[in-house]
Parts: C-alpha cells; sequence; structure tokens
C-alpha cells in the first residue's frame, strides 16, 4: 500500500495562492517568490478533493508569478483545455472560494505533485515518486544513440 502524507506533514510545503477571476472561468495566481517550488510549462499532479486531476504551471503574462489556468480530469485537457473540463470553478464554488481569496497548494513533489485545497483544511495525499525519466528525454536519448 502507498504511504500518505497529511497536507501538515513536514515533507509537504504549503504555498498560498490567490484565487482570481477570468473572462474564461478561474485561476490561481502563485507569488513570484515561490516559483522554486513549481516547474514553468510542464504538465503536473494536482490532486484536488481526494482525486488525481491535471495541471500546467504557466508564467504569468506580468511579473515574476506563476498561473495554474485550470485543472482537468485528464492529462490531455490539460495539455489543451479546448477538450477537457476545467474542474477548478466549481470546486472554487463548492469551497465558497471568491476573487481575491486564498487558496492553499501543497508542494508534495516540486514539478511532479501538488495538491489544493481551502485554507484551514487538512487533505491527504499518496505518496509517488516522479518518474526516472521524462518521455523527451527518452525521445532524445534514441534520438542521440
Amino acid at each position: 500500500m502507498a504511504d500518505r502524507l497529511s497536507s501538515d506533514h513536514p515533507s509537504v510545503r504549503t504555498v498560498r495562492a490567490t484565487l482570481s477571476e477570468t473572462t474564461t472561468g478561474v485561476r490561481l495566481e502563485i507569488p513570484g517568490e515561490e516559483r522554486d517550488s513549481f516547474v514553468v510549462d510542464d504538465l503536473v499532479r494536482v490532486t484536488l478533493e481526494g482525486a488525481e486531476r491535471f495541471a500546467r504551471v504557466e508564467r504569468a503574462l506580468t511579473g515574476d508569478e506563476l498561473t495554474i489556468e485550470g485543472v482537468y480530469e485528464t492529462a490531455d485537457g490539460a495539455r489543451d483545455p479546448r477538450d477537457g473540463t476545467d474542474v477548478l470553478p466549481d470546486w472554487c464554488d463548492e469551497q465558497t472560494v471568491r476573487d481575491g481569496g486564498s487558496v492553499l497548494i501543497d508542494v508534495i513533489e516540486p514539478g511532479f505533485a501538488y495538491g489544493i485545497r481551502s485554507p484551514g483544511e487538512t487533505a491527504y495525499y499518496d505518496a509517488s515518486e516522479p518518474p526516472k525519466s521524462s518521455l523527451s528525454d527518452i525521445a532524445n536519448d534514441i534520438d542521440g544513440s
């Protein structure tokens, strides 16, 4: 059985993000000083309400901030949002998080696994390790052989 971590476990770093409403939904804005906990433009796993979802961490249009523009049920949805359903707006409504409100992002494994929760709540995560190599690394190794 996989190990489980709680959001208050010493190995889990928590980052406070701000919810921002957009014309198409909502996004999470991550302060620039927290950049070292995230890998930009990579697909990451996100645990939301106990279910594994997917998102992309992107650079904000201005400044040093990062954003998560949506959380999707599938990796394909996170890669191309036109093909997926963003579950973040519904979660925000259920949690009564509003524009300008705080959302906590738990860094389970930097660049790979995160959790999203409301302030004051405790979440539990399955501990998992990222793959040893990305598919692009494997493809580069094959091309280089």
